[in-house]
């Protein structure tokens, strides 16, 4: 039986199905929704990370992007800086891939949290400052860098997508402080800022392979030790010291008290980062009688029995130049020279005349800047009008200002045969031994050079320079007790002590220096503290450690010392005759 189509059954099956198809459709549409929902949310993702996170990545790589606004480093992408080694192929610098972390603060969602967990794994950093950081509405932000494996684990542990790495090269020094003024430093960036470091930036940074220097690590430690002795044993404001080839001008060992750590020069006094060696330039005293001496018997070739009257202090309008152990007699040119008389010394320069010994100076590289590869050089300071009495005056070391390195060089010129020395840090390793006798460069004669060896050899056995004799060695040096200027003339109780030793003499090779600034006396020195007493010692002791390091042989017992012998007989007979010792002059 047919159902009528106006029927109510036929009328309730025809709405049962529309009920249906409507119900079937809003699921669809629903469906369809989630699935256009999801697709949105799987395209938002794919923006961000082809185009936000591409751009944020992009920004912490640009090899030149602004720096941050607290910490003004660059990120950049580091090529591998050159290593620097010393003159055997020990490590001195190198870079090590280091990781440094940085936020993006959008994708922190708790900065609170973050925030105690970073100070967690750095217990220094300040809970405030990192949540600041945390908290800002840019996409970047550095919290630290260069950080250890095991802060970066610690960092990694916290399970934070806001916190990134960023890979980069961070400077090391395995030498720690040893020739810290010379081989340099850094920013965090790896931007040489001192020594080596800055002078040849570029080259480091672009090099195949490593920089060489003439340092000797072995004689470094040797240097820097003994004169860390003297430094901390007579109390000293600083110390110099430097070990350097007479032969070719290389430069073994240098050292600068007070030092620095080089992996964080930022935590350095000034007082420590400045290289007193080099930079430095100072009134030496009485190194400067090599000089003078020299001047003469250049000059004038005047015998070595000339005397000069020492017996009362020399007058010059209302200056008035005397010794510090006067003889009080006539003394000859090698008297003047050990005994380190400021009166012979300064009637000597008279002797040679102004003009004369204003060239002979000039002529040693003494009035300019010393040439050097690094940046680290003081410019001497000489008289505005160099009258009469500056001539005295230079004759012993006053008046005139230069740096330690400076008068080493002058005088191993001298020491070396008489041609200009030019000091260097650079180890060339394709140079053949080169002769140094080059007229254009030759500032005194064989003649001369062997008469100051003799000298100092003299100075060492019957002179001032006694304590820095080594048995068979055969030690010559001068002694340096120099007085500072102040704002009321010189101070006799503020000193630059110092000595200058050269061996072996037969036939110099190595020029050993050592100067302390205002050292004090002490029980063992009889409360001297000039420079046969604080100086030549570490001088000695230095040589006698190198020796053997360089396959110098000593010389057996007995030998005959022709240097020293060939000059005492213009000593005076009863010079040692219940006196002090020499050292005290």
């Amino acid at each position: 039986m047919s159902t009528h189509p106006f029927s109510r059954k036929a009328v309730k099956i025809k709405g049962s199905r529309r009920s249906a198809l409507d119900l079937a459709r809003g699921r669809l549409v629903l469906i369809s929704a989630v699935f256009s929902l999801a697709y949105i949310l799987i395209a938002a993702r794919v923006v961000d990370l082809s185009l936000i996170q591409g751009e944020l990545q992009h920004y912490a790589e640009s090899e030149a992007v602004e720096s941050d606004e607290e910490t003004g480093a660059i990120v950049e992408e580091q090529v591998r800086r050159a290593d620097i080694l010393d003159r055997n192929g020990v490590l001195l610098a190198t870079s090590l891939e280091m990781a440094s972390l940085y936020a993006d603060p959008v994708m922190v969602a708790d900065p609170v949290a973050v925030a105690e967990g970073l100070v967690r794994v750095f217990p220094d950093m300040i809970y405030g400052d990192m949540l600041q950081k945390l908290q800002r509405k840019s996409r970047f932000v550095w919290l630290r860098r260069n950080i250890t494996p095991q802060e970066q684990y610690g960092v990694l542990e916290l399970g934070q997508p806001g916190l990134k790495f960023e890979k980069g090269q961070r400077r090391i020094y395995p030498q720690g402080m040893l020739a810290a003024h010379f081989i340099g430093y850094t920013n965090i960036d790896g931007k040489g800022l001192a020594g080596v470091e800055r002078s040849f930036d570029s080259f480091l940074n672009e090099a195949a392979g490593p920089l060489a220097l003439t340092l000797d690590i072995r004689l470094q430690y040797i240097l820097s030790r003994e004169i860390r002795t003297a430094f901390e044993k007579f109390s000293a404001q600083g110390a110099v010291g430097v070990v350097l080839d007479i032969t070719n001008g290389e430069i073994l060992a240098a050292t600068s008290l007070p030092s620095f750590d080089p992996h964080d020069p930022g935590g350095a006094d000034q007082k420590a980062l400045f290289n007193r060696l080099t930079l430095g330039v100072y009134e030496l005293g009485s190194p400067f009688k090599i000089f003078s001496t020299a001047a003469l018997l250049e000059t004038l070739d005047v015998p070595m029995g000339k005397t000069f009257d020492a017996r009362k202090p020399l007058k010059h309008g209302r200056f008035h130049i005397s010794d510090f152990h006067p003889e009080k007699r006539r003394l000859t040119v090698p008297e003047v020279f050990v005994y380190s008389s400021n009166i012979g010394a300064a009637l000597m320069g008279e002797m040679v005349g102004t003009e004369a010994l204003k060239d002979f100076y000039k002529d040693l590289g003494l009035f300019s800047s010393l040439s050097l590869e690094i940046g680290e050089i003081g410019h001497p300071i000489l008289p505005e009008t160099w009258r009469d009495i500056n001539t005295l005056t230079a004759s012993y070391g006053h008046g005139i200002a230069v740096s330690p390195l400076q008068m080493v060089v002058a005088a191993s010129t001298i020491m070396g045969g008489g041609t200009l020395l030019q000091p260097t840090l650079i180890l060339d390793k394709n140079k053949a031994e080169k002769p140094r006798e080059n007229l254009d460069l030759r500032v005194v004669s064989p003649q001369t050079a062997h008469r100051l060896r003799q000298l100092m050899r003299l100075t060492v056995t019957n002179g001032t320079g006694a304590k820095a004799d080594v048995p068979g060695y055969r030690v010559g040096g001068k002694t340096g007790t120099a007085e500072k200027p102040g704002p009321k003339g010189y101070d006799r109780k503020r000193l630059l002590s110092s000595f200058i030793g050269f061996f072996p003499m037969e036939a110099p090779r190595y020029a050993v220096f050592v100067m302390l600034d205002e050292p004090k006396g002490t029980k063992d020195s009889f409360n001297y503290a000039t420079g046969g007493w604080v100086a030549a010692p570490a001088v000695g002791r230095i040589i006698a450690s190198m020796g053997p390091l360089l396959g110098v042989r000593p010389l057996p017992d007995g030998t005959t010392d022709d240097l020293a012998v060939s000059l005492k007989h213009y000593l005076h007979k009863e010079e040692k005759k219940g006196k002090k010792s020499l050292a005290s002059y």
